[in-house]
Order: structure tokens, then C-alpha cells, then sequence
């Protein structure tokens, strides 16, 4: 009986301390939920309520370990200018006290000028070069800051730890009902997910060289890796053959219709070319309403997919009404008469037009069987539109993509899209009319460019160049009268180098003029991939200067020797045949030069099974 007293007691007490330090433990939690965590001189929340409340801020702040690459790690805080979350009260949030409120509004004052942060590689995935207070940092990760945001540097750094500074927009549901956890080439913040490169402004970045890009090609070349299709086709094994074929061509220099120094490899071209005349088949899928479908537009700087869609479906010796034949299915839209038709000026209508898209690509998926076998690869579409690379980035992405806005740091793939030619077609009955230029003795300026000031690339130019040399012809827009457009043509035929900059996108119609009035093209534009970059030697006939070269630009063109100008304005020559629209398709013209890259593209991609 005693025992049995005294465990009773014991039991007792252990169970008295074991409520206390339970009762302690919930009161200290409740202790330190209840409070927030000092950083530096702000207080931030840290409870999991609080961190759900403060996404719709103004922008987010959140502080890495150097240590843990693991972005789930990342811890999220609202630090300045309250906004409501769902009409509730947020306010609690944020405990600024009237002093520090002031001097982040004197910091405003004084350090507005912040472009941009640099965060550690690891933490973000992201190889950048950017300005901060107008000094060149080392090529980390860059996340871009918001002209509008009012954060100052002085709350950005602190010590050794990094503190990343994201815009969000106020008036947005961009940040509602977003996916946790995030895949490894996205930015997690708390129990948010924010695509790098899909969300807000673009990360700035170093721009790829040509040479670089030529690396990228024989990489993609050397190490593509498609999806085998789902099941075996004759059309196929004939790709393979033919591929087989293209690899050991004939070694040749030159024809009497092709000139070995403005091509990568003639022989591999010449023997690709002789194949896909003598075996490929296209389907063109009938599907699709007309205007956006079917029904091609043949004037202005978007015409050349309007081109290659007419004389496509009008062709006798590719195109097949049996689709089991082809080794290529064509999708016969027009993406400017997409965005014109259906666009409407509100900031969601976009998507309305993908929504478009993929509509018809469930219809097709649903008729045929042939986009699931291959995921779309062995499909094409061309694009001369802007919007065409965002508009077929997700559900078209497999497919080869002609594309006029070929810019490699927005998505476009160098050995599987292929640049579509932008051609300012004036006359459709005669889309050849007034070819050819001066000769280079008859060519008394250095340099030409007149255009409208889209984007912030030719107001730059201008800046440098407008009225500053003799010989240097850099001016805005011409008169658009008919003596106007004769005068334009006028200086592109009269001068020796055409410069070529790029307007709001990287793509530009005064490429295909400059070699149209056989003037040496000058091509500004960082990450443009010019056409048929896979078979043409574009550094024998072209030059490339970088954006941050402008105020260089004279110098760089008096350093071309004579000798070296007339071998490029003759190389010019050379290649202009390759970038003529002809009403009845000729051999090499603009129209077989597209087909042959899609061609030789999907030739590239195909592997046995």
C-alpha cells in the first residue's frame, strides 16, 4: 500500500512539471510570435499570418543565406508603403516609427538614382553584368529595382547579407494563388513563386556576341536531344537517311549559282538544299478561320509571313493532302492579323490571343494524331509580328518557330527556331521593284540610318550622330510622300554601310533593305540572331557593333580597310538572291531559303527511335 502511495505521489508531481513546462513552451511561443524580429533598425514580421498579409506591398524584401541555396529558405517581409490585402487592414504588419519614416523619405530624396542590386550567384541562378551607382559590379546574380520604387540603398545592404529588392505591382493580383515550391530557375519568396523571366521587367544581361552564338549553334548541333516519337513513321527513317547524307556531302567551294564565302559550310547547304527539293512533303493543316487563318497579308514590314503563308499554299512540289506522307505540318496563321483582330487595349487581352491559340491547337490535337507524336517538333509556323515569340512561348514552344523577332534573351533557340527575314514589301504585284544600289566609287557616304524613335536604341544614335559628320547621314523620321521614300532609297543606294538599329524589339526591316540597295549592313542590336544563321557566314558581308559602341560607331567603320569594304559590298551581292520575294518562287529565293532553314532544322533535331 505504501508503494502504491508513493508512485500515485510521484506520478503526480511528474505530471504537475509536465503541464508547467508545456504552459512555459506556449507562452514563450505565444511570447515570440507575438513580437517581430529586429533587422538592422526595422522591425520585421515573421509569423506565418504575416507573411501571407504583406505580398500585395509595394515590393518585397527578403534576406538569403549564403550558405543554403535552397529558395524556400528565403524569408519574406513587407518594409514600406502598405497596401490592403483583400480589403483587410494590413497595417499591423509594419511598425515604423515616425523617425524612421523620415529618413527613409530623406534617403528617397538623396538615392533615388539606385538602378539595380547585386545578389550572389547561388542564390538566384542568374550570370549578370549591371550598373549600381553608375560602376560596373561583377557578374552575379541581378535582380532588377523598379524606377518607381522608393527603397534607398541604405535599406538594401546590410553587412554581409544580402537583401533583394523585387517590384510588384499595387494593382495587380500578380502574386495571388501562386504555387509553392518552386522549380530550380525561379524565385522563391516565402509561399511565393515568381518566374525571373515571365514576371515584371527583364533581368538586365551582357549581350551574346556572334561568336558566342556561333558556340551555341555547334552546341545545339552537337547535343540535341528531341524526344523520340511516341511511334516510329517512314517519314522518319527518310529524315535520317537524308540526314545521314548531309554529314558525309561532297566537298565543294563554289558554284555558278552559290559563292562558298558567305556560306558556313556550301557543301553541307548545297547537299541539304538538293534533298529537301527531292524529298520533303509539307501538310497544311485546313483548319482555322479565316482572316487570321488562310489569309495572308502581302504589304508592310510584317508582310513576310503574310509571303511565305501564300506562296506555301499555293506550292505544287511540297505540299501533300495526305498528311501520313509529310514529314512536316505546317500551321497556316498569321500573328499579325491575330493581334490586330483580336487585341483589345486592356492589360490582360494578350493572353486572350494565346487562349486563341491553344484553342486551335486542342482542335488539331483532337482531329489528328500527329502534333502528340512528336510534341509538336515536327511542326512549323511562321511569325513576323512582335508578340509572335511571347504568343507561341508555352503551348507552341516545341515547334520550329520563323520568327522576325528573333531574340535569343527572350526565348528564342538558336538550331531549332529559325529568323524569319523582316521584308517592307512595297509593291505586292512587283515585291522586286528598284533593285540594286551604286557602285562602292559612287558611294559618298560613310554611313546612313533615318527612321521613326522607337525604343531607346535610335534616340541614342542620334544623340551621337545627328548632324555630326559630313559623310555620317543619321536622322529621324523622312517625309512619307513620294519623294520622301525616293529620297530614303536614295541614300541606301549612295551609301557604303547601312546602319540597321533595332527599334522596339530586335528585329528590324532595314537588314533585308541594306542588302536590297547592296549597301554593307551595320547591324545594332544586342542578341539579334540574324537569318538562316545556320548557313550563312553573316560576319563576311555584315558588322556587328554592341549597343554600348554607338558613340564608337564612326571609328569603327573608318577602321575597315577599302580592300576589306569592297570584298563585303561584293559578298553583299553575292547573297541578296537569298532574301528576293518572287510572286512564282525561284531556286534560293527568301521563300526556299525559310523552308530550307525549317528544313534543316528539324533534319538536325531528328533521331532514330
Amino acid at each position: 500500500m505504501g508503494i502504491t502511495l508513493l508512485q500515485q505521489k510521484l506520478c503526480h508531481v511528474e505530471t504537475r512539471r509536465l503541464i508547467l513546462i508545456m504552459i512555459v513552451i506556449a507562452f514563450t511561443i505565444l511570447m515570440f510570435q507575438s513580437r517581430s524580429i529586429i533587422y538592422g533598425k526595422y522591425r520585421l514580421p515573421i509569423s506565418p499570418a504575416k507573411k501571407a498579409s504583406v505580398l500585395s506591398g509595394s515590393y518585397m524584401v527578403h534576406r538569403v543565406d549564403h550558405h543554403n541555396t535552397n529558395t524556400s529558405d528565403l524569408e519574406t517581409t513587407n518594409m514600406y508603403d502598405y497596401e490592403e490585402v483583400n480589403g483587410e487592414d494590413a497595417g499591423d504588419d509594419l511598425e515604423l516609427d515616425d523617425v524612421t519614416k523620415r529618413n527613409i523619405d530623406q534617403s528617397l530624396r538623396n538615392e533615388l538614382k539606385l538602378e539595380s542590386i547585386a545578389a550572389p550567384k547561388n542564390s538566384l541562378g542568374v550570370n549578370r553584368t549591371i550598373k549600381n551607382y553608375g560602376k560596373e559590379v561583377s557578374k552575379d546574380s541581378v535582380v532588377e529595382l523598379d524606377a518607381n520604387s522608393i527603397t534607398p540603398p541604405s535599406l538594401v545592404k546590410r553587412n554581409k547579407q544580402f537583401v533583394e529588392t523585387l517590384p510588384v505591382n499595387k494593382h495587380t493580383d500578380l502574386f495571388k494563388n501562386v504555387p509553392f515550391p518552386c522549380k530550380s530557375n525561379s524565385t522563391s519568396i516565402g509561399h511565393l513563386t515568381m518566374r525571373g523571366r515571365r514576371r515584371g521587367r527583364r533581368r538586365e544581361q551582357e549581350p551574346m556576341l556572334v561568336s558566342e552564338m556561333n558556340s551555341l549553334l555547334l552546341q545545339s548541333i552537337a547535343s540535341s536531344r528531341p524526344m523520340k516519337p511516341r511511334w516510329s513513321s517512314a517519314r522518319d527513317r527518310e529524315l535520317l537517311s537524308a540526314k545521314l547524307q548531309i554529314n558525309n556531302a561532297p566537298a565543294i567551294r563554289s558554284t555558278p549559282e552559290l559563292y562558298g564565302s558567305v556560306f558556313r559550310n556550301i557543301s553541307i547547304f548545297k547537299r541539304s538544299y538538293e534533298l529537301m527539293e527531292s524529298i520533303l512533303k509539307v501538310y497544311i493543316y485546313k483548319e482555322g478561320e479565316k482572316p487570321i487563318f488562310h489569309q495572308p497579308n502581302l504589304r508592310g514590314i510584317y508582310a513576310s509571313e503574310g509571303w511565305f503563308i501564300k506562296l506555301m499554299e499555293g506550292n505544287k512540289q511540297f505540299v501533300v493532302r495526305d498528311p501520313r506522307k509529310a514529314h512536316l505540318f505546317f500551321l497556316p496563321f498569321s500573328s499579325q492579323i491575330l493581334r490586330t483582330i483580336l487585341y483589345k487595349d486592356s492589360s490582360s487581352s494578350w493572353k486572350n490571343l494565346e487562349k486563341y491559340l491553344k484553342n486551335y491547337l486542342d482542335l488539331i490535337r483532337g482531329k489528328y494524331r500527329f502534333w502528340d507524336r512528336t510534341d509538336g517538333a515536327d511542326h512549323f509556323l511562321v511569325g513576323c509580328h512582335d508578340w509572335a515569340l511571347k504568343l507561341t512561348r508555352n503551348h507552341m514552344s516545341k515547334c520550329i518557330r520563323a520568327l522576325c523577332n528573333s531574340n535569343i534573351a527572350k526565348g528564342f533557340k538558336i538550331g531549332k527556331d529559325v529568323t524569319l527575314p523582316v521584308t517592307a514589301i512595297r509593291s505586292a504585284e512587283n515585291p522586286i521593284k528598284d533593285l540594286g544600289g551604286n557602285p562602292p566609287s559612287k558611294r559618298p557616304l560613310l554611313a546612313f540610318f533615318a527612321g521613326s524613335m522607337h525604343g531607346d536604341l535610335r534616340p541614342m544614335l542620334l544623340h551621337h550622330w545627328e548632324n555630326k559628320e559630313a559623310d555620317m547621314k543619321i536622322v529621324g523620321s523622312m517625309p512619307r510622300d513620294l519623294k520622301g521614300k525616293e529620297t530614303y532609297r536614295e541614300n541606301m543606294r549612295s551609301s557604303k554601310y547601312c546602319i540597321c538599329a533595332k527599334g522596339y524589339e530586335v528585329h528590324t526591316p532595314r537588314v533585308v533593305e541594306a542588302i536590297f540597295y547592296e549597301c554593307v549592313p551595320v547591324i545594332i542590336s544586342d542578341n539579334y540572331v540574324p537569318p538562316f544563321f545556320e548557313m550563312l557566314n553573316w560576319e563576311a558581308f555584315s558588322v556587328f557593333v554592341l549597343e554600348k559602341d554607338i558613340p564608337n560607331l564612326r571609328n569603327i567603320l573608318l577602321s575597315i580597310t577599302d580592300e576589306k569594304y569592297i570584298e563585303m559590298q561584293k559578298r553583299v551581292k553575292m547573297v541578296q538572291r537569298h532574301f528576293l520575294w518572287h510572286k512564282k518562287p525561284v531556286k534560293y529565293d527568301l521563300f526556299h531559303m525559310i523552308l530550307h532553314s525549317v528544313w534543316y532544322n528539324r533534319i538536325s533535331q531528328v533521331k532514330p527511335r
